[in-house]
């Protein structure tokens, strides 16, 4: 337990190193935006697809196989060659089986095999299937009468689908994000990812509602002043900045072209040449960019200041033209 919790402290600073987040932002929201799950989620997701590999091997190609109960539906006769036959003989009494189609005991017993514990884990998985596709058959000598090879990869792989649909199922509950996030959690990378660290950071940040915009004022004191800074006319959230600003209207026009929302749903968020048009507008108008980093623009009802051209100081010497000499 002690060793989770210390993984579970490093694989924050992983998350925020990745998405370039506040220390403030909450915890489920930089696992989201990092798409990197909570590490005690992400343990028992590595055990489900190891579970997955072990039922859906045969013993002569995984000797853990033939430690399973004699109740495992498999394709192949579940007998350990005379090869590994040793691994079978010799356990202990007190060991305790686990029957394959039965579910864990409550409270779980401690005196069960390693293999048994994370078999089961896969019991969820199994539902409509008699028997679990073999993996790797072209291992098998001599081969016997299996079904298709196509089709047992087939099942295989919505076998780590539903292992990944249970992921992300655990994520959303176990892990709630903020009711003002609404971005579901993913696995795969967003596309905004790659556009360099520095404006991926910026777009973290504003999505995740802790950012330099003056609506999200968390590194800031509580009672800041949320309005823009550059128009005053309503707080500066992610939305005001990037889609009613006033005072950013003439770069929108020219840079955001076909961006129209911001939401999850947003078409923005799956199509590239969106992000980068979103990326070069957020660096020309240093949206979300600290305060220190350029001087604030000045609104568009102030006066223009009043500036006089600059003295050019005289020659130092007289060139003389062709007439004059």
């Amino acid at each position: 337990m002690g060793t989770t919790t210390r993984l579970d402290r490093f694989w924050r600073k992983v998350q925020r190193w990745t998405t370039n987040c506040f220390s403030a932002t909450p915890t489920g929201i930089l696992s989201v935006e990092s798409c990197l799950p909570p590490i005690s989620l992400l343990i028992a997701h590595r055990q489900r697809l190891a579970g997955l590999r072990v039922v859906c091997s045969r013993p002569s190609v995984n000797p853990a196989t033939a430690r399973l109960h004699p109740t495992f539906p498999s394709l192949s006769v579940h007998l350990a060659p005379d090869s590994s036959r040793a691994i079978t003989s010799g356990l202990s009494s007190i060991y305790l089986p686990l029957h394959w189609k039965t579910p864990r005991p409550v409270p779980p017993i401690s005196n069960h095999l390693p293999v048994d514990a994370v078999a089961h884990r896969t019991i969820p998985f199994t539902q409509g299937l008699s028997r679990m596709p073999m993996i790797n058959s072209h291992l098998v000598c001599p081969r016997p009468t299996l079904p298709p090879q196509s089709l047992m990869d087939n099942t295989y792989s919505a076998l780590k689908k539903r292992a990944r649909e249970t992921l992300l199922a655990e994520w959303a509950s176990l892990f709630p994000t903020p009711w003002y996030y609404l971005h579901p959690p993913a696995l795969s990378p967003r596309p905004f990812m790659g556009l360099g660290k520095f404006v991926a950071g910026r777009i973290h940040q504003m999505r995740a509602g802790k950012s330099y915009l003056a609506a999200h004022p968390t590194w800031r004191s509580p009672d800041a002043d949320t309005s823009c800074p550059r128009c005053g006319l309503e707080p500066e959230t992610f939305e005001h900045a990037i889609l009613s600003c006033p005072s950013r209207k003439h770069s929108r026009s020219r840079l955001l072209h076909g961006v129209t929302a911001i939401n999850p749903e947003a078409p923005l968020w799956s199509f590239l040449q969106l992000l980068k048009r979103l990326a070069t507008f957020i660096g020309v108008t240093s949206t979300g960019f600290p305060p220190t980093m350029f001087p604030p623009t000045i609104p568009p009802s102030s006066p223009p200041l009043s500036l006089s051209p600059p003295r050019v100081p005289p020659p130092l010497f007289h060139v003389f033209s062709l007439a004059e000499v």
